[in-house]
């Protein structure tokens, strides 16, 4: 009697690599969305309110990269 016994590595699977990439996808399109946010709520501040957080105009692309990467 023959017994068929299958062994794959765990994680290279074809279902396991689009699982992944669609993961992927959707964190990063997560981070993009945080960015765009924050540059646009940070964007209508005024100077003035933008010095009481301690931010200057200039520092936005940076704080914003800041909060869609978790930093």
């Amino acid at each position: 009697m023959a017994y068929l016994t299958t062994t794959r590595a765990a994680g290279f699977g074809l279902r396991d690599r689009v699982n992944a990439l669609v993961r992927v996808y959707s964190e990063g399109a997560a981070r993009r969305r945080v960015y765009r946010r924050t540059v646009e709520e940070l964007s209508v501040l005024s100077d003035r309110e933008l010095s009481d957080l301690g931010i200057h105009r200039s520092m936005i692309a940076r704080v914003a990269l800041e909060a869609a990467n978790g930093k």
